[in-house]
């Protein structure tokens, strides 16, 4: 049973929903601390990454107990629950579904037992040879309908060595995208495919370390940020500290759509702030796409960032034009027809005092299917906006991700099919410019080799067999 959290969300439009974030996962190994609690809070600091389903491993050294359900961080776990849940390591899961459906049979951790004791596991990306992993799985083993599922009963399976020999024998075989975090009643393992697509952080404790998604997680619990965790790295953590083992050359590709909605503007990638490098990325904006208006807005809250770099490289002022309502998010309430036909109406609204006789500049971070931007365009006329100029903050989305970000396919992309001067005018805007490529590269300070951009050039870092990958890919092969 869906429990609902009485919030609205993208399912009330959904013809046009966004793109949805990559995993987040969390680890903790910390004797004498609360680790369920410490992974519940940095699991609420990557709520964003996932918000389908959330779950937490932990283990007191003899056996490994999960728990995990349905929704929201606050709505799956409470004090009695993080009470019964007690140990010296934990890992923990925020969910957005990129392989396999969205049911409980699918949150994470996903455990995998043996005689000879447990493993639990939890995943952040995608692999591309699930259905080719899937084969080497003993016979007998329960079905499995995510790749996650199929790289926990692997390395469950071989019990007659370490868990760290057989993770790294097996991860180099492993394609895709993947930042790992698994456990088994001991230790605390971590894991970043060799282009290190998703991002994977080390952090200190007093009493321990701790592994998360991104710098904010540990910023939440406390913990000091140590470094990046390599591309084709893998660490041990245990009484003895951390060990690390390379099992695959580093080709670093980070995924270049983190630095444009994907990660919290409080998180640091690569040394330098994402609100920073977000800002600098409307700088440019402005220099690529300059216009005569009166005030510039961002669509709340993706498009802040970029829009104040705008503003202060345009010299045009900056101000809100825009009200969001504070509780988006998901609802499990179907609208009436009345209520869907307001649409956008539900999650913005705008301020008509100051928008009324005004040339806008509306700065927003991507275009998926164009419905959003549409509504807000014709939102703002029907408030009195003199001119509105859309101003996005990324190239045209024209490519699906198969690295674990569940967009569109190619067809529903507007970008796909359209130019961008079609995108204007189905829009309605007058005037749309999207950053280039190169400016939002150059912005990122990172050299493009050491960037995926497939979404936006079609340039697939890790090559893609077509037959072997979609979210359902291992349930249609049932």
């Amino acid at each position: 049973m869906l429990k609902g959290d009485g919030r609205l969300g993208h399912d009330l439009d959904p013809d046009d929903r966004a793109p949805k974030d990559a995993c987040g996962v969390f680890g903790v190994w910390a004797p004498g601390e609360e680790v369920s609690k410490l992974t519940y809070y940095g699991l609420y600091a990557l709520q964003h990454r996932g918000q389908e389903s959330a779950g937490i491993a932990v283990s007191e050294g003899s056996r490994i107990l999960v728990y995990k359900d349905m929704g929201l961080v606050a709505q799956v776990f409470d004090e009695s629950v993080l009470g019964t849940l007690r140990g010296h390591l934990a890992i923990g899961h925020c969910r957005y579904s990129t392989t396999g459906s969205s049911v409980w049979e699918n949150a994470q951790p996903t455990l995998s037992s043996t005689e000879v004791g447990g493993l639990a596991l939890a995943h952040n990306g995608n692999l591309i040879n699930t259905p080719e992993l899937a084969q080497r799985l003993n016979p007998g083993v329960t079905r499995a309908t995510t790749d996650t599922e199929v790289l926990a009963a692997l390395l469950a399976q071989d019990r007659s060595r370490s868990v760290e020999d057989a993770a790294a024998e097996l991860l180099p075989q492993v394609k895709g995208a993947y930042s790992l975090v698994f456990m088994d009643e001991a230790t605390l393992y971590a894991a970043r495919d060799p282009q290190g697509i998703r991002p994977l952080v080390l952090g200190r404790l007093e009493r321990g370390w701790v592994v998360a998604s991104e710098t904010a997680a540990l910023d939440i619990v406390g913990a000091t940020f140590v470094r990046e965790i390599e591309p084709g790295e893998l660490l041990t953590i245990d009484e003895q500290g951390v060990r690390s083992r390379r099992f695959a050359l580093a080709e670093p590709k980070g995924c270049l759509f983190e630095y444009v909605y994907l990660a919290r503007p409080d998180t640091t990638i690569a040394g330098r702030g994402v609100q920073v490098t977000r800002v600098e990325i409307g700088r440019v904006l402005a220099r690529e796409h300059p216009v005569d208006a009166d005030l510039v807005i961002p669509t709340p809250e993706s498009g802040t960032p970029a829009a104040v770099g705008y503003a202060e490289a345009s010299g045009i002022p900056y101000g809100q034009g825009l009200v969001k309502n504070s509780y988006v998010g998901r609802t499990f309430i179907q609208p009436s027809q009345t209520i869907r036909q307001l649409g956008i109406r539900l999650k913005l609204n705008p301020l008509r005092e100051v928008v009324q006789g005004k040339r806008l500049v509306v700065v927003d971070d991507s275009i998926v299917r164009g419905n959003t931007q549409r509504a807000i365009v014709k939102m703002l006329r029907e408030a009195g906006a003199k001119e509105v100029h859309v101003r996005i903050s990324s190239p045209p989305v024209s490519w699906p991700c198969f690295y674990g970000i569940d967009f569109a396919t190619r067809a529903e992309l507007i970008a796909g099919s359209l130019s961008v001067e079609e995108i204007r005018a189905s829009l309605g805007a007058d005037s749309l410019g999207y950053i280039s490529l190169e400016g939002l590269t150059r912005a990122t300070t990172i050299p493009a080799d050491r960037l995926c951009r497939a979404c936006f050039d079609g340039s697939y870092p890790i090559p893609i067999d077509q037959d072997n990958v979609g979210k359902y890919v291992l349930e249609s092969k049932a």
